[in-house]
């Protein structure tokens, strides 16, 4: 008879079983929350304008989507660097 070296394990987790965004709020003096999704480099596919830094997020760098919470249908998405992201309240001009 064959041996089988099956342990009862737990099945494994699914990558995405975790929350997929947050909700952030706003730096001093902006009212508006936004949520929050980190993008991987894996997951990240295209080329994006950091409205941050004017700069271009390439294929294969991890960033940050963020749109406002009020956006119900997440027309306002926009992709960040995430180093602008969470410098964007010491910006003048910021606008959320």
């Amino acid at each position: 008879m064959p041996r089988h070296n099956r342990r009862d394990r737990p099945p494994p987790r699914a990558a995405s079983a975790g929350p997929l965004h947050r909700v952030e709020s706003g730096p001093a003096g902006y009212e508006v929350d936004h949520h929050v999704r980190p993008i991987s480099g894996a997951a990240a596919t295209k080329t994006y304008l950091c409205p941050g830094c004017n700069h271009s997020i390439l294929p294969g760098i991890a960033h940050i989507v963020a749109w406002p919470v009020d956006d119900r249908g997440g027309d306002d998405r926009r992709h960040w660097h995430t180093g602008c992201w969470r410098g964007r309240g010491g910006r003048t001009g910021y606008r959320s």
